[in-house]
């Protein structure tokens, strides 16, 4: 959930992959290589140990050589050891294989022997094709030759992503631009490609960066900042995890000089939502040391409305002003995608069931819009929701077929989007639910689209999930040509998450990927 692969149009590619990954696999189950372990306890220890030994390896790995490892799209850089041991029963569960600790131990550390640097590796799915040979053919490759062999276009090539280090800047520290910090954070590694800068607020009072510091390291919905923070007073600053972030206080864009901050060609990110068109975002680009700019809301008139994976391939070099749609939007267009490039979408209702905002009342009040007045913590709030227009944006094929609608509940954070669609053709609940686990598991849209096989899953299990929707496949309803999808989100870190991907292709750093084939 939190990578800078550069997917591009996805439909067509994402669906080849899939059915490719399907042909080869099948439902073949492959088995672990390691004893059958009878004490449970014990099992846990040897394979916690060899987690143990793999942390400092992934860290160095990360830090050293801009090296980012993942399990099936997840980052284990900087986890946890019983975050990575869950990563790996994700993908016992969900890939339905026996993939464990004792099978990706050798094979990182083979990758560790070898000269890898600026790549995105996803040791997972490089140990299961290392499994599979190996239930082909035992015994006849040792891990060292596989990874090898396998990682050879990798070996040796050390050119960085880009040329130089994107400079960022956060505009506006709310919801999604503390988040987006944490992420951008996390993200640094070596420091060479891009660093966030400054984040510019209003002007405060006293205090006023504590209170901004305290913000950002506790969080009610997604916990503590992982990683240090220190607060600089002298140069009014946050330093976290060692990133030197100036806090500028300011009213408008304008008024702005970034390059007294020694920020130049900066790629500011417009967390506010003040201005939502041309004219209004312009403002930031008449900054000295601003570059580009991109909005975290839904644009008006001709701006480009992006869902990274699906059409961030219109993104070109000299657009100077992009907006990164809705949390919504980046929900439900991967899906709508792969099933409309598979199935085909006759017409279709969304209805959103979505987290509370800031822009609702905490208790009744007077609020220029209909119903949001009342309380959101006491109320379900039948509202609208601009997502099925926001998809046709993206999805040109789907004009005139979509109809979307949406209710506030009384939650602090994660949505659902029920999709109600006619297809064109004929499923059941197991082709489609199949479809898209292949799609979650062997596509180039693995960061956008997830699954879950939990008949017991609700909201609060989703909060910090990074892809931008997660198929529940056991509330999947399927008849004839008629079908409902129930897609969980996080609609705030999940749709961070897309964000920061779409700097990530704002500034041009692109890297190199292991599997090839989902770059």
């Amino acid at each position: 959930m939190d990578e800078s692969e550069s997917a591009g149009s996805a439909g067509k590619a994402g669906k080849a992959a899939a059915k490719k990954r399907a042909g080869r696999r099948g439902a073949v189950s492959v088995k672990s290589s390691r004893p059958r372990v009878d004490d449970y306890f014990a099992d846990w220890k040897q394979r916690e140990a060899r987690v143990q030994e793999m942390i400092p390896v992934i860290g160095r790995l990360f830090s050293q050589r801009n090296v980012s490892v993942y399990i099936y799209g997840r980052p284990i850089h900087n986890r946890s050891v019983t975050f990575i041991m869950k990563a790996h029963r994700f993908v016992r569960q969900v890939e339905r294989n026996e993939m464990s600790e004792f099978e990706t131990h050798p094979i990182l550390m083979a990758m560790a022997e070898l000269d890898l640097w600026h790549a995105r590796i996803d040791l997972g799915k490089l140990t299961v094709r290392y499994m599979e040979r190996n239930v082909k053919n035992p015994g006849a490759m040792s891990p060292d030759v596989f990874v090898r062999r396998e990682l050879s276009y990798l070996d040796g090539v050390r050119a960085r992503p880009s040329d130089h280090s994107q400079d960022v800047v956060l505009y506006g520290f709310g919801r999604i631009g503390r988040l987006c910090a944490r992420l951008l954070v996390e993200r640094t590694s070596t420091g060479q490609d891009m660093r966030l800068k400054a984040i510019v607020v209003r002007p405060g009072v006293a205090g006023d960066l504590a209170k901004r510091a305290s913000l950002f390291t506790a969080d009610s919905v997604h916990g503590a900042f992982q990683g240090t923070l220190r607060i600089d007073e002298d140069n009014n600053a946050l330093i976290a995890n060692g990133n030197v972030i100036k806090v500028i206080y300011a009213n408008s864009p304008e008024e702005i000089d970034y390059t007294k901050y020694g920020i130049d060609d900066a790629l500011i990110i417009d967390n506010t939502g003040k201005w939502r068109d041309e004219a209004g975002l312009a403002q930031h680009l008449r900054a000295r040391g601003a570059g580009k700019v991109l909005l975290t809301a839904p644009g008006k008139g001709e701006l480009k409305n992006i869902v990274y994976g699906i059409n961030d391939d219109l993104i070109e070099a000299d657009d100077r002003i992009v907006t990164a749609a809705s949390c919504t939007t980046n929900a439900v267009v991967p899906v709508l995608k792969v099933i409309q490039d598979e199935f085909g979408i006759e017409r279709g209702h969304i209805e959103t069931v979505h987290a509370y905002t800031n822009d609702q009342n905490l208790i009744d009040n007077y609020h220029k819009g209909a119903r949001r007045g009342r309380s959101a913590a006491l109320n379900m709030v039948l509202t609208e929701t601009g997502a099925a227009k926001a998809a046709v944006k993206a999805i040109p094929e789907l004009a005139g077929k979509l109809t979307a609608n949406a209710i506030r509940v009384p939650t602090p954070n994660v949505s659902m989007a029920i999709m109600n669609l006619t297809l064109g053709r004929d499923t059941n609940k197991d082709e489609i639910n199949e479809f898209l686990r292949q799609i979650a598991l062997h596509s180039n849209l693995q960061h956008q689209i997830s699954f879950t096989e939990s008949a017991d899953a609700v909201s609060s299990d989703f909060v910090g999930a990074r892809e931008a929707a997660i198929v529940d496949s056991f509330a999947t309803v399927a008849s004839g040509n008629n079908c409902v999808l129930y897609l969980w989100y996080d609609n705030e870190f999940g749709y961070c998450a897309q964000v920061v991907r779409m700097v990530y292709k704002m500034a041009g750093i692109l890297y190199r990927h292991y599997p090839r084939d989902e770059a």
